[in-house]
């Protein structure tokens, strides 16, 4: 998607939508730069007559959203990446080509992925190495993975159903461990739309795991039913990473929770060597 925001030098504008947290892309800009089109509006309505299931979603694929213009805001019709790779399905363009290709490649790995889970596994891993995370980041990262998936697997088995009560027992053992809810957390390190344990520091992703090991824990020996009795059991579980955070704080003299994000070495390594400059 990064691609897709400035594409051959041409920049597409995004904006940050609040209401589902999400990146929007003005849909016209990226049309424009894909097909060399002067009039992206003209071609988009030729498209959906061509393409008739796009035509019939696309109230839900486009959402209007104010946008900077040369004359001041204005309301331009937008989507989320979802919906613009939809778009871009069906744009018979040479430009086009690598997005699909890329959607193609997507689908395969994630059919091989259902086959054969361990790949996904290897995947996580290769990506986080391309990125350049150290082997020591990634292995701890690896192993809050698969606890979250523990905990979250034990939850389902007692109950909770729900994405937003997922969300609501994840806060309350956040705002336990850190005083922070992941929302809050976020902020503090300038995140939107990022992964916020991918930006942890070392510290920051022992703690996390240590809240929500102690949460599954306490599930298995109490088993707790319900969204309200697995609220409080989050909150235990949370306060027993939080209480040891504040005792490592007060030995060493120094805060876990950081407003920096992480980053990788090879960034760490640009960074210096700018500041030696």
């Amino acid at each position: 998607m990064s691609s897709i925001k400035l594409f051959e030098s041409k920049q597409i504008r995004t904006i940050w939508n609040e209401s589902d947290q999400k990146w929007y892309f003005v849909v016209a800009d990226v049309v424009q730069v894909l097909t060399d089109t002067p009039n992206p509006t003209d071609y988009l309505k030729k498209m959906r007559k061509r393409d008739e299931q796009l035509s019939q979603g696309w109230g839900q694929i486009v959402t209007p959203l104010l946008v900077e213009t040369a004359g001041g805001k204005q309301k331009l019709n937008c989507a989320n990446a979802q919906g613009l790779l939809r778009i871009i399905q069906s744009i018979p363009s040479p430009k086009a080509e690598p997005f699909k290709l890329w959607l193609a490649k997507v689908g395969s790995e994630r059919l091989e992925e259902i086959e054969n889970p361990e790949l996904a596994t290897q995947r996580t891993r290769e990506l986080y190495k391309l990125k350049g995370y150290s082997d020591d980041w990634i292995e701890k990262r690896m192993r809050s993975i698969a606890i979250r998936e523990e905990l979250t697997d034990e939850w389902k088995n007692r109950g909770i159903k729900e994405q937003i009560e997922y969300s609501i027992l994840t806060a309350e053992i956040s705002k336990a461990t850190f005083g922070l809810t992941p929302s809050e957390y976020k902020r503090l390190k300038g995140l939107k739309s990022q992964n916020l344990r991918d930006h942890m520091t070392d510290l920051e992703l022992i703690f996390s795991m240590l809240g929500e090991a102690s949460t599954k824990e306490i599930v298995l020996n109490t088993n707790p039913t319900g969204f309200v009795e697995n609220k409080k059991v989050a909150k235990a579980g949370g306060k027993i990473a939080g209480d040891a955070r504040k005792q490592l704080e007060i030995k060493s003299g120094k805060k876990v929770v950081s407003p920096k994000n992480y980053l990788p070495e090879s960034r760490k390594k640009r960074i210096n060597k700018k500041d030696e400059e």
